[in-house]
């Protein structure tokens, strides 16, 4: 009960972090304008891994897609390649796991098979969740990068040079799937360890003697015992008889 339980709840986690890198991964919102020095703006713009928007006082709001790639910093682009791929091995992990649930039965699927999908979709959550945090860390480290030389041109005079941009919802929301994802993906592993069979598991346990160990029991020595019919000469049964009915023993002197 405990695995199935077990099982289940990482399925369950695991779902919440997939889902959740997608949902972060579409919004626009990872980096939003500072508004800490002009908090009464007319235009408020906020960026996202696939367009940037600005929206004015009057609710009206405009987007504008990235038409270019090559125009991209390198490590924008990294970003986007690690949340595509935590979102792709978190959909793999989901569909691996959907079979390897011990509550639904496939044919005559075994328990050490069940085991292995669940141990395999256990590391492919793992990976996604880690995508995940790498991603969404390494864009807010470019945030604080650009903040920090923003602030020093407009400490320098140079206020109109550029805005400065902080953390937007989309991190935090980045930052909690990859968590999510992680912790299902450490509960699916753990599950694994109880789906295998009892007996498999000391099947290649195997206990050999030591040779110094042996004790070797000696007896008393038993020279050749030839059969006694085999025996040369007359025995006591072969032996004739007298008229008396005596039996009569061969001599020394009729051996010679």
């Amino acid at each position: 009960m405990s695995t199935t339980l077990c099982q289940v709840m990482g399925f369950l986690v695991s779902s919440l972090g997939v889902a959740g890198s997608i949902v972060a991964t579409a919004m626009d919102t990872w980096s939003t304008q500072d508004l800490y020095d002009n908090p009464v703006t007319a235009v408020f713009q906020y960026q996202g891994l696939w367009r940037s928007c600005v929206r004015q006082s009057s609710g009206f709001t405009e987007c504008r897609p990235y038409f270019t790639i090559l125009g991209l910093p390198a490590m924008f682009q990294a970003v986007r390649a690690l949340m595509i791929v935590g979102i792709v091995l978190g959909i793999l992990g989901l569909l691996v796991c959907i079979f390897a649930m011990k509550c639904i039965r496939i044919g005559a699927m075994e328990d050490s098979a069940k085991a292995n999908m669940t141990l395999t979709s256990g590391i492919m959550f793992i990976v996604a969740g880690l995508c995940a945090i790498t991603g969404v860390s390494v864009f807010a480290n470019m945030l604080v990068t650009n903040f920090w030389m923003s602030t020093t041109n407009m400490y320098q005079g140079m206020q109109n040079v550029q805005n400065r941009y902080t953390f937007g919802s989309a991190l935090f929301v980045g930052w909690v799937a990859g968590g999510l994802a992680l912790v299902g993906g450490i509960m699916m592993c753990l599950a694994c360890r109880g789906l295998i069979p009892e007996e498999s598991r000391y099947k290649a346990v195997s206990y050999n003697a030591s040779g110094r160990n042996i004790s070797y029991r000696t007896g008393p020595y038993k020279g050749y015992e030839p059969d006694p019919k085999t025996r040369k000469g007359t025995g006591y049964e072969d032996a004739p008889r007298s008229e008396d009915g005596r039996r009569s023993y061969p001599s020394k002197y009729d051996y010679v």
